[in-house]
């Protein structure tokens, strides 16, 4: 980062110096940096900046340096910023996250000032998956939907997740397996077709949140895919970042059966204290059996975009042919 910017910072927050940056990573495809930035003369200790930098770069960590990839990225910082500049407030604390400090885009770049979670407690970063952990993400999952249910969305993706079907037309010719691709604009039909909707965080994995020492309490960051849809992409993506796949299936999908209990234990709590007219039980029908459609979706993404990837295994495989099997006798049953 450089001194202007720095100064920038400075002058924004009304701190009197940085003492010193320290890198955290680079952002995804080379489009720029995330920073924590030490100041002086600030109540804060540090603030986090991510800085954005709009030139195209020649290469794509995994091959897919195209023009729609490109334009896909650019939306994604826009929606990010109208995300902290309009909606992020409306969090609470069951479902925390950073407050936009400042933001600045020009031509070039953005700058995104946001508060240090690390220095509001939630300082674990990218620990064990452990149940506990779990539990912590799913929780801030269900209490956001919850918050956001049937909400417009305006000025975010209008289907929010990174890898839905309208934004992913090169990995879907590319697919290999047939009867995944025939099947994927049913899917993504009936995720977008469901009648309960909400905001979805759209890239909730597990390094996406940041942790209380005691892994009780989770906050999340990277709100680039935002947007409207069905909660059980949520929660299939973060549970595919966290589970173990190398043991039997029937293991796999009993610990599945108990996180999602879990998860609509906390909706059901969210959706009574901020939309008491919404029948929770009728929810969870709906939803509950989207899990495996949701879980399908994203594995028609990744088999096409990264066809020798981890995610791709004998829990997935199974889950995508239930799901598949859910859509064919759906299909039987209106025809």
């Amino acid at each position: 980062m450089q001194s202007q910017q720095l100064a920038k910072i400075v002058n924004t927050l009304s701190a009197q110096s940085v003492s010193h940056v320290d890198t955290i990573q680079s952002l995804w495809g080379g489009y720029g940096e995330l920073v924590r930035v030490y100041l002086t003369g600030y109540h804060c200790a540090s603030v986090i900046v991510k800085h954005i930098q709009f030139p195209q770069p020649k290469t794509h960590p995994r091959g897919w340096a195209t023009d729609l990839s490109h334009q896909r990225k650019l939306q994604s910082y826009q929606v990010e910023s109208y995300w902290y500049l309009h909606y992020a407030n409306l969090c609470t604390a069951d479902s925390c996250l950073p407050k936009c400090l400042w933001i600045e885009t020009t031509d070039h770049e953005t700058l995104l000032i946001l508060e240090d979670l690390a220095v509001l407690g939630f300082n674990r970063v990218n620990p064990q998956p452990t149940q506990s952990v779990i539990q912590a993400c799913l929780t801030w999952l269900a209490h956001f939907h919850g918050r956001f249910m049937q909400h417009t969305g305006e000025g975010l993706w209008p289907i929010g997740s990174y890898w839905h079907l309208a934004t992913r037309p090169d990995e879907l010719e590319v697919l290999q397996d047939d009867k995944l691709k025939n099947a994927a604009a049913s899917l993504d039909s009936t995720l977008n077709n469901c009648p309960f909707k909400t905001l979805v965080h759209g890239d909730a994995k597990l390094a996406n949140f940041c942790f209380t020492p005691d892994s009780t309490k989770a906050a999340a960051v990277d709100f680039q895919y935002i947007g409207k849809g069905c909660g059980m992409k949520d929660v299939a993506y973060f549970l595919s970042s966290v589970m173990v796949f190398n043991q039997p299936t029937a293991s796999i999908e009993q610990a599945v059966q108990q996180y999602l209990d879990f998860y609509f234990k906390q909706l059901t709590i969210s959706v009574a204290h901020y939309h008491p007219a919404i029948n929770s039980a009728q929810l969870e029908s709906t939803w509950r059996p989207l899990y495996a459609i949701a879980w399908a979706d994203f594995h028609r993404f990744i088999k096409g975009w990264s066809p020798e990837h981890p995610k791709i295994n004998a829990y997935s495989e199974t889950l995508t042919l239930k799901a598949l099997a859910l859509l064919a006798a759906e299909n039987d049953y209106n025809s």
